[in-house]
């Protein structure tokens, strides 16, 4: 009783009588009670991995019809949940900033800003244990590292490409290209082991975490970027003896394979039109290096199937730990299927070896994002839809597909939910911007939930607005708008623009009322 006594300030120790210092006793004993109560709820919330691939298509794995050898991602679809309609920003930055902060890219001052939280700030703030390993491509600096926004630790690369073998070597004949930053918790490595492979890295640093989190008292969120399938096209010898001469069919009878698997996997409507060759893909027939073509396709497919490996890996030590049922596992691509070509096309390059830098091509992005059109930076389908997995055994049905539309703007909502964490209206001390987001967690549940109103995007001049079943876009090389019924033609071959133009006039209003509120520049047509 002294010891109640002695907390209160001393006018109230003179009128607190033995009845009222019972009570106090007992109402502290009831919050030591509740404490105990909601730590052992914290420690049931669930750990949360979530895995992004880069510049990869929506029909590379197997398990949306690719013929990539992907079994730990194949074995996660069969375990959990395929979405048939979810969306990334088309390109790498933007999906990234998208993604951490809930938010459409505002693009003027940095993509990470001060009125922004990251998915990592607030998950710490929730009682989290946070970690980065593999690609942040935001910012190598203070105040934009991975650990000025919420990482408690991170390995991996701060900024774009990088050579897989030796990221201290550029290419001085791949244009953009040069040495890039790679750090260990804000300590750069300029050094590399002989045997270094990036995307084994990454899995080796993931790997360790899970191992040493699993065993603390915290949940913990861990995102793993890989940067494989991304250029330069490099590879392990025993990877690409695998693929190497699996791919001389040519892209257009690739495409065609992997549309029939997905129809029959029922993934995509077979009365949607498989669409056509883009504007920049030459026939197959016609390509006079054919031998070096099935190279870079046997590289790339490669790439995947080493990232597989890595997120077998991740895997393993989840079920070692005795974590897996109580673990969320997201799997998605930050953008479609690369075709830039900034090395060019040269067959004296060779693919997969670190002395070069070369790419896919358009040709072969043509058949990784089957059954869509365009590619990475366009805001078709081809550019925009990603593979999503997401495994959570205490919740979703094992080998479960939904139709429901989702964005990456709704991973941080949903994070915060399910793990009891709060996304706050002020932190650091500034106003920070509403979430744009929505939660997922009825979809997991197998349900469906109220859906956004409408979704946005734009990339260098190439712009869409989704409004339900319409979807408004905008090709900078075509440069004028189309218009597309995504449930009766989800591949955009039929364009409904003429047939409909006030309903252009409305949705196009939209998107120019939105690129202003966000920072988006552009140049409005006349008479628009």
């Amino acid at each position: 009783m002294d010891r109640v006594r002695s907390s209160m300030p001393d006018e109230r120790k003179q009128i607190m009588s033995p009845n009222l210092a019972a009570v106090v006793l007992a109402m502290l004993v009831s919050q030591a009670i509740f404490l105990q109560a909601a730590n052992a709820e914290a420690n049931d919330r669930p750990n949360i991995i979530l895995i992004m691939a880069d510049d990869m298509g929506f029909s590379d794995i197997g398990c949306y019809g690719g013929e990539v050898r992907t079994p730990h991602l194949d074995r996660l679809a069969a375990e959990g949940l395929r979405f048939t309609q979810f969306y990334n920003n088309a390109k790498c930055t933007t999906t990234r900033a998208s993604l951490l902060t809930g938010l459409y890219p505002r693009p003027r001052g940095g993509l990470l800003k001060t009125n922004m939280v990251t998915i990592a700030e607030v998950m710490k703030a929730g009682g989290y244990s946070t970690c980065l390993s593999g690609k942040w491509h935001l910012g190598s600096k203070a105040p934009r590292r991975p650990s000025d926004r919420g990482f408690d630790q991170y390995f991996g690369l701060l900024d774009g490409c990088c050579n897989f073998f030796d990221p201290s070597i550029p290419d001085p004949k791949f244009k953009g290209s040069r040495v890039r930053v790679v750090a260990k918790d804000d300590v750069r490595m300029t050094r590399f082991p002989d045997d270094f492979y990036m995307t084994d890295a990454i899995s080796d640093y993931a790997t360790g975490y899970i191992k040493q989190a699993a065993d603390g008292e915290k949940p913990f969120f861990l995102h793993v970027c890989y940067t494989a399938p991304h250029y330069p096209l490099h590879a392990k010898p025993e990877d690409i003896a695998r693929y190497k001469g699996k791919y001389m069919q040519g892209w257009s009878a690739l495409r065609a394979a992997r549309h029939k698997r997905q129809i029959e996997m029922g993934l995509i409507d077979p009365r949607w039109k498989l669409a056509g060759p883009n504007r920049e893909v030459k026939p197959w027939e016609a390509d006079a290096n054919k031998h070096w073509q099935d190279l870079r396709m046997a590289v790339y497919a490669a790439m995947i199937d080493s990232m597989d490996q890595g997120i077998g890996q991740i895997l393993k030590q989840l079920d070692e730990s005795g974590a897996a049922d109580n673990t969320l596992v997201l799997f998605l691509s930050d953008n479609g299927g690369c075709a830039e070509i900034p090395g060019g096309e040269d067959p004296r390059r060779i693919p997969g070896v670190k002395e070069f830098y070369t790419t896919c091509g358009p040709g072969w992005a043509f058949a990784q994002n089957t059954p869509f059109r365009r590619y990475k930076s366009w805001v078709h389908e081809g550019g925009i839809s990603t593979p999503l997995i997401a495994r959570w055994p205490k919740v979703i049905r094992p080998n479960s597909i939904t139709r429901e539309v989702a964005h990456i703007i709704d991973f941080l909502p949903t994070f915060a939910e399910i793990g009891g964490a709060k996304y706050p209206a002020e932190f650091g001390g500034e106003k920070i911007l509403p979430v744009e987001g929505l939660s997922m967690r009825p979809v997991f549940a197998g349900g469906t939930r109220k859906r956004h109103e409408r979704l946005f995007w734009e990339w260098a001049g190439n712009r869409a607005v989704r409004e339900g079943r319409w979807k408004l876009c905008w090709d900078k090389g075509v440069k004028r708008w189309e218009l597309y019924d995504l449930i009766a033609d989800r591949t955009e071959t039929n364009d409904l623009a003429a047939k409909h133009a006030e309903r252009v006039v409305r949705m196009s209003t939209r998107w120019y009322g939105w690129a202003d509120e966000t920072g988006v520049r552009y140049a409005r047509p006349k008479g628009s």
